[in-house]
């Protein structure tokens, strides 16, 4: 916390310069919450309940990239090329095993003004990061 003395002749004008000198100085309490209408709380559960992983998750942040997201600089990117619509993220090239144990994916907040509630089940990890890139690669691969 900073203190600041003013001395001066007159008791308004001490008064004015401490109120000034309190909006110059940054708050201890800065809101530290997303910004509106750039996050998304993401998840991936194992099997094919979107429910069964809908607690907890990931915070993403955009504007500027952040939150708990091991690569929100590519996420971010990513989503403002598909206009925050996951399902128009482009696939990527990948050979996934034809291994049958689904993982269900959500994202719920909101993407530039708009609400997203997203679900899909996929049939392993690996189409799953092939179909969403950066934004559900949450630890960090």
């Amino acid at each position: 916390m900073t203190h600041t003395s003013v001395k001066t002749a007159g008791a308004g004008l001490s008064a004015v310069a401490l109120l000034l000198l309190a909006d110059a100085t940054p708050s201890a309490h800065a809101d530290t919450s997303p910004e509106p209408g750039n996050y998304l709380m993401l998840g991936v559960s194992h099997g094919e309940d979107p429910a069964a992983g809908a607690e907890g998750g990931t915070l993403l942040r955009c504007d500027p990239p952040g939150g708990g997201h091991p690569r929100a600089e590519e996420a971010c990117a990513q989503l403002s090329a598909a206009d925050g619509r996951i399902t128009a993220l482009p696939a990527e090239d990948a050979l996934c095993p034809m291994i049958y144990a689904p993982v269900t994916a959500h994202a719920e907040g909101v993407w530039r003004d708009r609400p997203v509630s997203w679900s899909e089940t996929f049939p392993n990890v690996c189409t799953l990061r092939a179909h969403t890139g950066a934004l559900f690669a949450l630890d960090g691969t």
